[in-house]
């Protein structure tokens, strides 16, 4: 062995002491590449991980749905939105928003709120109505993708007031695959064959999908702030709801699921009223002609 060479069976041997072209390539740009893995912090990637099990979970609604186990591919969706629900906010709280993340964070909600629910209702009932029962199925995935991608195309408008920016414009994805599965959440509930009918999931798909597309603007509780007396209360009903969600798993979400569709004819009057409010102060400060 040379003189140049490193002695492998010496105690102070570093492999990150070898040359950088047998490790890294060659020059600067080894360096480089080296000072960044290193430098790689996982709060960066923390984020991604949970959108990532988000994916794992739509995915695996669609496995429970194949195996006829629809409980439990409810329960896969429903943690699917949980998880598309915190990801973003621990992003935030992290300071690790990404563009990477955001495109990731589309991607994965397109497949698990618009492939995953069109597949399980077209497993359960919709493959009773034939070609009209996968067309509803297919508008309802490709709802889904255009709203992402309208939702991708708004962020960051300038034009909008500081009021809009706690509505979205359409029922946001996770909503609509709610929304789209709710037959299956009652049915799970009541047991009752009404809502295992092809023509009660269709038209439940059917508004989910024109939700999703329209204009509609709901509550998106993402700037939502509470006031210091509210919080002792509020963490008191979420607890009590937790408990309640683990011993009525079934009633629980049917529940969640009547208030969210009953949330959106509301957001639609809290915009149009701040709307109104907003046009009438402008006119109040403006000079006259």
């Amino acid at each position: 062995m040379g003189d140049d060479e490193p002695d492998v069976n010496d105690d102070a041997y570093d492999p990150l002491d070898t040359p950088r072209r047998k490790r890294f390539g060659r020059g600067v740009m080894g360096g480089a590449a080296r000072r960044r893995l290193k430098s790689l912090s996982f709060n960066r990637i923390f984020p991604n991980i949970l959108t990532l099990l988000a994916l794992c979970a739509g995915l695996t609604a669609i496995r429970y749905g194949f195996n006829g186990q629809w409980d439990r591919a409810a329960v896969a969706l429903v943690l699917a939105a949980m998880l598309d629900g915190v990801d973003g906010r621990v992003a935030r709280m992290l300071r690790a928003t990404t563009k990477f993340g955001a495109e990731l964070d589309s991607l994965a909600d397109a497949v698990s709120f618009g492939v995953a629910p069109a597949m399980m209702m077209y497993l359960w009932v919709m493959h009773d109505a034939g070609g009209i029962g996968w067309a509803l199925c297919l508008l309802h995935a490709v709802c889904c993708v255009l709203r992402l991608a309208r939702f991708n195309t708004m962020v960051g408008q300038p034009d909008l007031p500081s009021w809009a920016h706690n509505y979205f414009t359409g029922v946001p994805s996770p909503g609509g695959a709610g929304i789209a599965i709710m037959p299956l959440i009652l049915w799970l509930y009541s047991g009752a064959d009404y809502f295992a009918s092809p023509v009660v999931a269709g038209a439940f798909l059917l508004a989910s999908s024109l939700l999703m597309v329209s204009r509609v603007p709901v509550y998106s509780g993402k700037h939502m702030r509470l006031k210091p007396q509210w919080v002792v209360p509020i963490m008191v009903f979420i607890g009590a709801f937790a408990a309640f969600l683990v011993t009525d798993p079934w009633a629980s979400l049917s529940l969640i699921g009547i208030m969210y569709i009953l949330t959106i004819p509301l957001s639609a009057w809290s915009f149009r009223r701040l709307q109104l409010r907003a046009r009438a102060e402008a006119t109040a400060a403006a000079p006259p002609a």
